[in-house]
């Protein structure tokens, strides 16, 4: 398996990254072997995004590196209820500890709680914590082209498939999208952050969206930057199936409200 090289890497992701290397070398000595006879029924996640609206997978997230702690009253429990009671077809949580304040806990907590499907939201770069994933309790994992190679992709993808989870392939360049197109997923993420300065534009799903939609198998989910139900109407028109938002939501007062907006889009 080639080993992905991190000299192009933005440097914000190149911290994250190096980061969680050693941190996935800790857990595993100190859990080599992951049980998965305990854990929950997979749910599934791709059907749960093919719907007649726009899908929101809604995303429960306290901070970023880039912009900090969005909400100080942070209840994980509590947006994950609101989300799936007012029409997030999914899930989204972080796990990572360090940079986004998320924790495995909030996804084995969230899983007793919601019926949704749940993706884990985390920087997967070892087989090991797929198996993890799906012993917390996850119908879906996160894979990011930016920092694993085709084979690695190719592999965990696999390895994923074999224990029911789907994984959203997340791109956010052309030259990320070649390779994820090249793998046998539905399941496509366009990010609209550019990971070297952490801006976005929906833009990038804009032209990007034309190549994923062409392939009737494909399902294009539009990520970040996405706060509006005109901004929805937006990636929606260039073929978006379904959009990942989290800030927008988690520092909404009206949770509920800001749902159901985002969430009640019929497809264009």
């Amino acid at each position: 398996m080639t080993q992905w090289d991190d000299r192009n890497t933005p440097t914000i992701l190149r911290t994250i990254v190096a980061h969680k290397r050693r941190e996935v070398e800790d857990r595993k000595q100190a859990r080599p072997t992951v049980r998965l006879s305990e854990a929950p029924p997979v749910r599934d996640f791709t059907a749960a995004v093919r719907r007649d609206t726009v899908a929101l997978i809604a995303e429960v997230k306290q901070a970023s590196p880039s912009k900090g702690v969005f909400r100080d009253d942070f209840d994980p429990l509590g947006l994950a209820e609101a989300y799936a009671a007012n029409g997030a077809a999914c899930l989204s949580v972080l796990t990572d500890e360090k940079f986004f304040r998320g924790s495995d806990d909030y996804l084995r907590r969230i899983r007793e709680q919601v019926s949704i499907p749940l993706l884990r939201k985390e920087f997967i770069i070892d087989p090991w914590q797929i198996a993890e994933s799906r012993a917390l309790g996850a119908d879906a994992i996160l894979l990011i082209v930016a920092i694993l190679t085709f084979d690695e992709l190719r592999f965990f993808r696999a390895l994923a498939s074999e224990l029911g989870m789907a994984s959203l392939i997340e791109t956010h360049t052309d030259e990320e999208l070649d390779v994820a197109l090249r793998l046998d997923s539905p399941l496509i993420g366009v990010n609209n952050r550019n990971l070297h300065t952490f801006e976005t534009t929906l833009e990038t799903t804009e032209r990007l969206a034309p190549r994923v939609v062409a392939d009737p198998s494909r399902l294009l989910v539009s990520e970040s930057g996405i706060a509006s139900r005109a901004d929805v109407d937006r990636v929606a028109a260039v073929g978006a199936r379904a959009i990942l938002v989290g800030e927008a939501l988690v520092r909404e007062g009206r949770v509920a409200d800001k749902v159901r907006e985002l969430s009640s889009r019929p497809l264009a």
